[in-house]
């Protein structure tokens, strides 16, 4: 199995082109060891090998320029496109707004939870435009009440298996707040028949518990959300008020009696432990920074874009 991280950045990327905070000022100075990032997404094929098809798992906005700068996700003979499907995670907007752009696919395969799909219908009806250029297969993901996981194959992917969990979650700024949150976020757990080795593909973490680490306990790569250092992480960076929790991520770092996403990673005894949807305020961008350190103490790495990973 083969992991490519297209974006390894939270909503906006970094550096975010309205923020003046220390970081993206640094970085627009060239001060700051650090690599630019576009929105958070990956793409995951069963070989990575020319003329095999490719899995995204979510749209960025940023995809266009994403796909350019990945040869691999790039037609070959005969207009012979890659990407095979879609999987959407949440409906957060950076997670689907690149949607828009695989328009010119003759059709597109989507898999997505019951309540992502009644967003992208209703709140945000993207998939309605979106059928105005392409045919849309709506593969529904049955996470929803009791509900909390479901198996599932991906044609032209017959080496690989596939199961949506659902995580703990914000509901997006533009949808409705409603009482069921089953489906609203899910992580994907993704195994090689092959070699039986297991991934644990969770971008936007609200919190880990006791279900959420036995997935990652499971699986041979864990890779998770890294939005936030510090629970107050925003406001240390002057740039707003909400805290991580408000933002629906749990941060690196313990609050209080609350372990942080270091605590759950060290405790999932993962073999490899990866960060990514790294906002751009949170400090383990600097390359050279201490946080970073601390990380590389813990075997934890920082995805970025362009990274490749080998299961």
């Amino acid at each position: 199995m083969k992991l490519l991280v297209l974006g390894s950045g939270a909503g906006g990327g970094f550096p975010l082109w309205n923020c003046h905070c220390r970081q993206c000022s640094a970085w627009r100075r060239g001060d700051l060891d650090a690599s630019a990032r576009t929105q958070s997404s990956i793409a995951i094929s069963q070989d990575g090998r020319p003329g095999d098809g490719w899995l995204l798992v979510n749209a960025s906005p940023d995809l266009p320029q994403q796909l350019r700068a990945t040869p691999a996700l790039q037609p070959g003979h005969a207009g012979d496109v890659p990407i095979r499907a879609v999987v959407l995670l949440d409906s957060r907007l950076h997670h689907v707004a690149g949607l828009l752009s695989l328009r010119e696919s003759r059709e597109l395969e989507v898999y997505a939870t019951p309540l992502v799909f009644d967003d992208l219908t209703a709140d945000l009806p993207l998939l309605h435009v979106l059928e105005s250029y392409c045919r849309v297969r709506w593969r529904m993901l049955p996470i929803a009440g009791e509900q909390r996981s479901a198996a599932f194959e991906i044609p032209g992917f017959p080496a690989l298996s596939f199961a949506a969990v659902a995580v703990p979650a914000r509901t997006p700024r533009h949808a409705r707040l409603r009482g069921e949150t089953a489906g609203e976020c899910i992580a994907l757990q993704v195994q090689d028949r092959r070699s039986g080795r297991r991934l644990f593909l969770s971008p936007a973490l609200a919190d880990v518990g006791g279900a959420e680490l036995a997935c990652m306990r499971e699986a041979d790569c864990v890779v998770v959300d890294g939005s936030f250092w510090t629970e107050h992480g925003m406001q240390e960076a002057g740039i707003g008020t909400l805290s991580a929790s408000d933002k629906g991520h749990l941060p690196q770092r313990r609050h209080g009696e609350r372990a942080g996403m270091i605590d759950a990673l060290r405790a999932s005894g993962a073999p490899r432990k990866v960060l990514t949807h790294i906002h751009h305020s949170n400090p383990i961008l600097d390359r050279g920074g201490a946080p970073r350190r601390e990380l590389a103490a813990e075997g934890i790495e920082v995805a970025h874009d362009g990274m490749v990973i080998e299961l």
